[in-house]
């Protein structure tokens, strides 16, 4: 499983909605998909299933307003 699928997954498990995976330019804050309490859940699924420690004031919204733009985040943070 690639780099992208294994975000996706966590993304789609936090959101609990697939669209992220079928359409990873959306914008998952506006549309309401993810909202603040799920975001403290996706940076811990983010630590525990792909080792990247990502603190609460290391997290922009608007760096990680799309799938797509979540992936370009942790890949530079690996």
């Amino acid at each position: 499983m690639s780099f992208e699928e294994k975000v996706l997954d966590i993304l789609a498990e936090v959101a609990e909605n697939d669209i992220v995976k079928e359409n990873p330019d959306i914008a998952i804050f506006d549309e309401g998909i993810i909202d603040s309490f799920a975001t403290v859940g996706l940076l811990i699924e983010i630590q525990n299933n792909l080792g990247i420690d990502v603190t609460i004031t290391d997290f922009d919204r608007d760096e990680w307003a799309t799938p797509n733009k979540i992936i370009e985040v942790l890949k530079e943070l690996q």
